[in-house]
């Protein structure tokens, strides 16, 4: 951050607020009035603070070399020569031209595909805010915010009995806001995954096959491509299964959708397989034969490596490359990205939020559990619960198996967080329903 911060970041403010206020003033339903500015806002918040932490108390890391030794070079590029700037943010770059190596060489993520793709995006962004930081860490979070009021209208349009809960689900998840706001990978990926549910609902539950509704699942789809490919690799499966089971189970009873269930799972799966086959064939760290391989070399680079001056590293047991090895530790990897760090495992303030809410997880599933032991199966034949608690294991599995430091796991996890806060939401409305309607029915 530099004196541009303080001239042209308020600027943007101000006229954020003008807009945010007239968007407001026409939404026309007093429940999405009343989450609006508070989401947006807690949204904008939450990209400043994340810079003034990684300047201040990490004194630099990947959001400042995403925009200070990334997007700012190519903004330098487009100063003196616009064609040069055009040329990196379209990476339409080879070894012929030489005349851009001066602004190459001083990019800390060129050769890495997926960061400079962040890069490329916060050099958009760059060329509005003059290269200031806070300003295009705002675009950031305002696209955040898009996907996460698109994931909100989707599951409040079916039940809005439930805002309250839903909001706080989807929109206000501590954790959510403040690493899911910031010039970061996980920024985009939150924000197109909340804009791939929204157009996947819409396009193949909701029959709206609109273009814009297509070009936004095309969109969504390829910025999370783009920088992460292994959410697509959790997320399908889970919507897949949404889908089938979606139009199956509205047409039976009880008994038909037990019956059925096997043969959703079936179907599902292998729709699951092959979309996810042919994701990652183009990349062989990801295929489904290397991927046991590359979560035991991300986790113990991870561990040992990169994070190991952390203070906050964890192991689920050996790691030996094999696909046997991995699903082995299934059960403790879903354990640690939903419900840990445990209170005496934290080492700093942000552990201790994560540790809140990893508590909350726990307490809320366990007292599920208990209190509507014979009806919690039945209620998980609901298609909505099913499928976020589908994308949420198996992505908590992912990231749980690969990490091994609970500091990046806080960053990594975002995405399944409101996903399984949202499943706990329905399962919760689910299972009271269930409890009132018993003794009638009996």
């Amino acid at each position: 951050m530099d004196f541009r911060d303080f001239i042209v970041t308020p600027i943007y403010l101000i006229l954020l607020f003008f807009i945010s206020i007239v968007v407001r003033g026409r939404l026309s339903d007093p429940v999405l009035k009343r989450y609006f500015l508070p989401a947006l806002w807690l949204k904008v918040f939450g990209a400043i603070a994340l810079g003034f932490l990684y300047q201040f108390y990490y004194a630099g890391g990947d959001t400042f070399n995403y925009h200070t030794y990334g997007s700012r070079i190519i903004w330098e590029a487009f100063t003196q020569d616009v064609s040069q700037g055009i040329r990196l943010i379209l990476n339409e770059t080879t070894e012929k031209n030489w005349d851009l190596n001066q602004y190459i060489y001083r990019i800390l993520f060129y050769y890495d595909a997926k960061s400079f793709f962040i890069v490329r995006i916060a050099a958009i962004f760059d060329l509005l805010t003059f290269s200031t930081y806070s300003s295009t860490a705002i675009f950031f979070a305002l696209f955040s915010f898009l996907g996460s009021w698109a994931f909100f209208l989707t599951f409040y349009r079916e039940f809005p009995h439930l805002h309250k809960w839903l909001a706080l689900a989807i929109l206000f998840i501590p954790s959510v806001l403040f690493w899911g706001s910031g010039i970061l990978k996980d920024t985009i990926t939150l924000g197109a995954l909340g804009l791939l549910t929204f157009s996947i609902h819409q396009i193949a539950i909701k029959g709206n096959r609109s273009v814009g509704n297509i070009l936004l699942l095309l969109i969504s789809f390829y910025l999370i491509f783009s920088v992460k490919k292994y959410i697509l690799m959790c997320f399908l499966p889970a919507a897949f299964f949404w889908i089938y089971a979606g139009r199956l189970f509205s047409m039976g009873t009880f008994v038909f959708r037990i019956l059925f269930l096997p043969f959703i799972i079936a179907a599902a799966l292998v729709t699951g397989y092959w979309g996810v086959a042919k994701l990652t064939e183009s990349d062989q760290q990801y295929s489904l034969d290397a991927i046991a391989k590359t979560a035991r070399i991300t986790a113990y680079d991870i561990r040992y490596y990169t994070g190991k001056d952390a203070g906050s590293g964890y192991s689920l047991g050996e790691l030996d490359g094999s696909m046997g090895n991995m699903l082995q530790l299934a059960p403790a990897a879903v354990n640690v990205s939903l419900f840990r760090p445990y209170l005496w495992e934290v080492r700093n303030p942000l552990m201790l939020l994560s540790a809140l809410e990893s508590l909350t997880f726990l307490l809320v599933t366990i007292y599920l559990l208990l209190k509507y032991t014979r009806a919690f199966f039945k209620a998980l034949t609901d298609t909505n619960i099913l499928f976020c608690l589908v994308f949420s294991i198996v992505f908590a599995f992912g990231v749980g198996v690969s990490t091994y430091n609970f500091g990046t796991l806080a960053r990594y996890k975002i995405p399944l967080l409101p996903y399984y806060a949202l499943a706990l939401v329905l399962l919760t409305d689910k299972l009271r329903n269930t409890e009132e309607q018993s003794p009638e029915e009996s």
